[in-house]
């Protein structure tokens, strides 16, 4: 990651140099090839790396719990993902989908 010396926002890289994030300051600077061989640039996140929670979510593949129980059919198994859904100093949220009934539901630690 890189700063502007200007004003100490972030820089993003538009082709051979490298732009203050910040549209009030408007620094640039040429990229130095050394150190950008060290980033990784990536356009959008996979889809290995979304957290899906909607209702029509595919939790099939995801994780899987044997230490819960279904309130819908009893059953002991369900995928889970889990979500910082409060604030950073607060425990995240597990949201499963019952493998046998499809049932949903969420657990706060």
């Amino acid at each position: 990651m890189q700063f502007c010396d200007e004003c100490g926002s972030m820089m993003k890289s538009m082709g051979s140099k490298m732009v203050c994030a910040n549209d009030d300051c408007q620094g640039t600077t040429d990229k130095d090839e050394e150190v950008a061989a060290e980033f990784v640039s990536t356009e959008e996140q996979s889809g290995d790396e979304v957290i899906e929670t909607s209702e029509d979510a595919n939790f099939e593949g995801k994780p899987t719990a044997d230490d819960v129980t279904c309130e819908e059919c009893g059953h002991g198994k369900a995928w889970y993902t889990i979500k910082q859904t409060g604030a950073a100093d607060e425990p995240p949220t597990r949201f499963f989908k019952c493998q046998e009934c499809g049932h949903r539901w969420r657990e706060y630690s």
